[in-house]
């Protein structure tokens, strides 16, 4: 097969070329988009799931279908070390000029108002050389969004963005990646200034993207979170979705994939939209001619895994000290031998990773005391390879990374 004409894409982030299994995802988004600007009751969304299952590429096709609409929007990719008025005010900066309101004064105003936002990063009396700007070119507006208290700021500054946008019928979506990563603060005045534009009936929402654990993340910081947002969470493809989105790239092609190709790729790949567009890559630069078969699936799978194992499993391992390596072996272990003491179709050591083991068990098999290996589980908490869903439970963030551990580490 032609390698310069093959049609999958396996990059962090980047859009597939048949975006399958997502189609209630967008369609219920469009109508939250029609009830905003009506200006009726409405959440914001909150995307959850395992890294390699498309978050970010919804992330990203739902602010597309706002930008059709003509909303202003902005994303932004949360980190644990930085703070949120710097990546906000930038992004919110973008919404507002893809707004396109027609009364300047109101728009340097609210302008004005985010740089003051983002300037009380520095401090109070900090010098002018020490201010970070977000490329505004107008005056802050002083005593709007800049009391230093992150949670009336937000409230202040989505309150006139809202207003903004209520002026020309359109809205504001704001889009944040990782949001699992946001510090506790921060989580605080984004619930916050949520609450406050929901009752207000503004339209401004938020829609964040994040790890599993994200729910929990925002109720420890807020309990009304839970009736805040409408989540959803994102998995892995049914077989229908999963088919699809190998065959319709290929037949874009002039190619195609017999049955049982279809489905040794969906035993391969699990059905996650990451792996999809890997073992699919892999296997369509070996095979010979369409249709591509079960061989030529067979044959490509090695070159596909080895592909993943040094870019998606062996940089994450990599990041992990001796101390953690070992305490994620131990939990690739103790799923393995869970899923033989109960071998059916619901116990894989796949599904056991990934709705995880309890801490107890990790450590009984590393002969040691739970209290000895915190600090290796809060550093791998932290790196972001594992999570923990519930108390005295953990789970990778990654689906089949202990597979990976069994046969590579």
């Amino acid at each position: 097969m032609d390698p310069i004409r093959n049609p999958y894409a396996p990059g962090a982030g980047q859009r597939p070329p048949e975006l399958a299994g997502r189609d209630e995802q967008l369609r219920a988004f469009e109508v939250v988009l029609e009830r905003v600007v009506k200006g009726r009751p409405e959440r914001s969304l909150v995307l959850t799931g395992l890294r390699g299952v498309g978050k970010t590429v919804l992330l990203n096709a739902l602010r597309s279908a706002a930008v059709r609409r003509r909303w202003g929007t902005g994303k932004l990719e949360a980190r644990p070390d930085l703070g949120l008025r710097r990546p906000l005010s930038s992004a919110l900066h973008q919404a507002v000029r893809e707004l396109g309101h027609p009364e300047p004064d109101s728009v340097d105003h609210v302008l004005g108002v985010i740089k003051s936002f983002a300037h009380r990063d520095a401090g109070v009396g900090a010098k002018l050389k020490d201010q970070w700007s977000p490329g505004i070119d107008v005056p802050a507006v002083r005593g709007r969004a800049d009391s230093g208290d992150i949670e009336i700021d937000l409230v202040e500054l989505f309150t006139d963005l809202g207003g903004l946008a209520a002026d020309v019928g359109k809205g504001i979506a704001i889009f944040i990646d990782e949001m699992q990563d946001l510090g506790p603060d921060d989580v605080s005045a984004l619930c916050a200034a949520c609450h406050e534009i929901s009752q207000s009936g503004l339209p401004v929402i938020v829609v964040g993207a994040g790890l599993p654990h994200l729910p929990a993340v925002l109720s420890a910081s807020k309990s009304y979170s839970e009736r805040l947002f409408r989540y959803q969470r994102i998995d892995r493809l049914a077989r229908e979705a999963a088919d699809l989105a190998l065959a319709a790239p290929a037949a874009e092609e002039e190619a195609a994939f017999t049955d049982e190709a279809l489905a040794a790729m969906y035993t391969a790949t699990g059905g996650y939209p990451y792996f999809i567009q890997a073992y699919g890559k892999a296997v369509w630069d070996r095979a010979p001619r369409s249709p591509i078969s079960l061989e030529d699936v067979t044959v490509a799978t090695p070159e596909a895994e080895a592909e993943l194992a040094v870019g998606f499993f062996g940089s994450r391992y990599e990041r992990a000290t001796p101390g953690e390596r070992e305490y994620l072996r131990a939990m690739a272990d103790v799923a393995a031998a869970r899923e033989i003491s109960a071998p059916d179709d619901q116990s894989t050591p796949e599904l056991v990773e990934t709705h995880g083991v309890a801490t107890a068990e990790v450590a009984a098999a590393l002969d040691k005391k739970p209290q000895s290996l915190s600090p290796a589980r809060d550093a791998l908490l932290k790196k972001g390879l594992i999570y923990s869903g519930e108390r005295g439970r953990i789970a990778f963030t990654v689906p089949h990374f202990g597979r990976y551990l069994r046969e590579h580490a």
